[in-house]
């Protein structure tokens, strides 16, 4: 019983030094809450969230800007809603799975600043 114990726990151990690359396709969508939450230590890397479509703006600064809300986060702290900026586009009320990359307190000057949005972000409409 021994061995059969610290042969598990050396698995455990290298199970822990080995790096699964997930790529962001096969990535679980994340809530927008949890993003929020989590942002600190995802800035940066390519994250992937879902939601339906409340507000799209296209065409400014050679980008589309989306507006999606998943039912988490909390309006009054202004962490419902996630914006998204791609060159693909969507539709108000279209449900759409983004991945791309979690950017942190971007300003993008005259008053447009945001503590996080999804930046280059491939757009999946579900029909």
């Amino acid at each position: 019983m021994k061995v059969l114990s610290a042969a598990f726990a050396g698995l455990l151990v290298l199970l822990g030094l080995i790096s699964f690359n997930v790529s962001a396709a096969d990535a679980k969508p994340q809530t927008i809450a949890a993003l929020y939450a989590g942002k600190a230590t995802l800035g940066g890397k390519t994250v992937v969230a879902q939601g339906k479509v409340v507000k799209v703006n296209n065409g400014i600064m050679n980008r589309n800007w989306i507006h999606i809300k998943d039912g988490s986060g909390d309006a009054k702290a202004k962490t419902n809603e996630l914006l998204v900026t791609s060159l693909q586009t969507a539709e108000v009320g279209d449900q759409i799975t983004v991945t791309g990359t979690l950017g942190i307190d971007k300003d993008f000057g005259a008053g447009y600043a945001y503590s996080m949005l999804i930046e280059d972000a491939k757009i999946d409409v579900k029909k």
